[in-house]
């Protein structure tokens, strides 16, 4: 990936700076920790009630409090980043997810790569199949967790709308279910919920974060929507070698 920064004045590589947006939790913690590991400079946004869960990264990473849909911390965050990893939230009622991702958009830096999380029920195509189970948690928890001015997924698929209609270099990672638990590696992918090698449908979260922190250097997956699974599951195991299906 190349870096905003060029190299520096003994001509060395200079060091590459991301920015998480959504940092404090758990997903966003697990990212903070891979960015970490690979050399980057971490620059993570978080509500000013949350910062506290950052300490134990206090001294290596750069935290700028504020709500992630506040456009002027955006704007400052994400200055001179050649990566932004965030964390698609549906918070409340007031467009939460939709107004960090346009912020995200409009202020991350010309050829930034723009990396976000949701969930498998975001499709890009309309060729994602889903089970009843799926269905009935979107058609029926949804609209009582937006009547409960709780979250809104509506807010959730207008987020990724804006993010495929962007010219940006953009991926949305789609997460199965999340469990925690000792890595299994890098997960499995496909481009569509319902395909074989995604049945097990459990990820590791510690996981999900490496695929995401991964993104940020595998040009592969710019404009592309993987919806994945733990590389251990029976699934996965089952269908080695069947993942990124149909041509792009």
């Amino acid at each position: 990936m190349e870096t905003a920064q060029g190299r520096d004045g003994a001509g060395r590589a200079a060091k590459r700076k991301i920015c998480i947006v959504g940092a404090s939790g758990k997903l966003g913690q697990y990212m903070v920790q891979h960015a970490l590991d690979r050399g980057y400079e971490v620059v993570g946004v978080c509500r000013q009630a949350s910062v506290g869960k950052l300490d134990a990264f206090q001294g290596r990473i750069t935290v700028m409090p504020g709500a992630t849909d506040d456009r002027e911390v955006i704007r400052r965050a994400v200055a001179g980043c050649d990566g932004v990893l965030t964390v698609l939230v549906p918070r409340g009622v007031n467009h939460y997810s939709a107004g960090t991702a346009q912020a995200v958009l409009d202020y991350a830096p010309t050829g930034a790569r723009l990396i976000f999380s949701c969930g498998w029920h975001i499709t890009r195509d309309g060729q994602d199949v889903y089970s009843w189970k799926l269905k009935a948690l979107v058609k029926i928890a949804g609209p009582l967790a937006k009547l409960a001015r709780f979250a809104d997924l509506d807010d959730q698929v207008e987020a990724c709308r804006r993010v495929f209609a962007s010219n940006t270099r953009w991926t949305v990672v789609r997460g199965s279910d999340l469990e925690e638990g000792d890595s299994q590696g890098l997960p499995v992918w496909s481009r569509h919920a319902g395909d074989p090698i995604l049945q097990s449908n459990v990820t590791r979260r510690v996981d999900f974060a490496m695929f995401m922190v991964e993104a940020l250097t595998d040009d592969e997956l710019v404009h592309e929507a993987p919806a994945i699974v733990g590389r251990n599951t029976p699934s996965a195991l089952a269908n080695a070698g069947a993942s990124r299906d149909g041509p792009r």
